[in-house]
């Protein structure tokens, strides 16, 4: 990689309907060992601090969750610098409690995907990398003090169950799911999350719930109408203002360096 981009510790990765985040941002085009990133990153500021943005399924939603390069994108931010990866996402609630319009902190994912390479670690090294708590503790503490600050409605931990997509669930398959107690569903929390572990830098996942999923039971009124593509973008967009407030109030308060378990994980990872 050229020594010409400039380094930054804030990742933001962006999922569906949040493709436009900061004015004024500078584009690079970059490349790596695991080929081109989903698109071009964009480097500019939010409160004061240099942050990275990367469109996950690149501009325009040109990539089912599965094309997805996540190695890709992982390693261009970590050869920017990147440290911290803030990574908001739409996701269907599996819970009635947990609304349209509702935030979840994950604090636990569920991989029910298939098709996606999911290490970095393949041969002639090979880590194990914990993932009892596979979200940073201290990212989810600031994403669950930012909502309080902010008065966003907030479910301060949940496990998003992530499926291969890019169809949604059966009713019968979400039913099960709800049954199991998995709290949201999404497509793209995996391998996104395991990646930026294995290279160390720490994550966090904030699901916006957009829908009831298909055959939730035991919600108000009669019998939930399916997910679609156009509602959960209708909702989404809705919230992106919170979202963005949320994001801000987040890293105008992280503190310059980290202290949590994310940036050694490796040490206790190699056989």
């Amino acid at each position: 990689m050229s020594s010409d981009f400039p380094k930054t510790k804030i990742g933001i990765i962006g999922g569906s309907g949040f493709y436009s985040l900061f004015d004024n941002a500078e584009e690079f085009e970059m490349d790596t060992p695991y080929g081109k990133p989903s698109d071009k990153i964009s480097i500019g500021e939010i409160a004061g601090r240099s942050v990275v943005f990367l469109p996950r399924h690149g501009k325009g939603h040109c990539l089912s969750p599965t094309s997805i390069p996540y190695r890709a994108n992982l390693w261009a931010l970590k050869q920017l610098g990147v440290e911290r990866i803030i990574a908001p996402t739409a996701t269907g609630s599996l819970q009635p409690h947990i609304k349209p319009g509702d935030f979840v902190i994950c604090d636990q994912f569920v991989d029910r995907t298939k098709h996606r390479e999911d290490s970095f670690f393949h041969g002639p090294k090979v880590a194990h990398i914990s993932c009892a708590d596979p979200f940073c503790e201290h990212l989810r503490e600031a994403a669950i003090l930012s909502c309080r600050k902010l008065s966003i409605t907030a479910h301060e931990k949940g496990t998003a169950v992530v499926i291969e997509g890019p169809r949604f669930s059966s009713r019968a398959e979400s039913n099960m799911y709800q049954r199991y107690g998995f709290d949201v569903i999404g497509m793209t929390q995996y391998p996104e999350s395991v990646l930026a572990r294995e290279l160390e830098m720490c994550y966090v996942n904030i699901s916006l719930v957009t829908d009831y999923d298909a055959g939730l039971l035991g919600q108000e009124g009669d019998k939930n109408k399916a997910v679609d593509a156009t509602s959960v973008i209708e909702v989404f967009n809705k919230n992106i203002s919170h979202l963005k407030d949320l994001i801000s109030e987040m890293i105008k308060n992280l503190p310059q360096e980290r202290s949590c378990v994310c940036k050694d994980i490796l040490k206790s990872a190699m056989m």
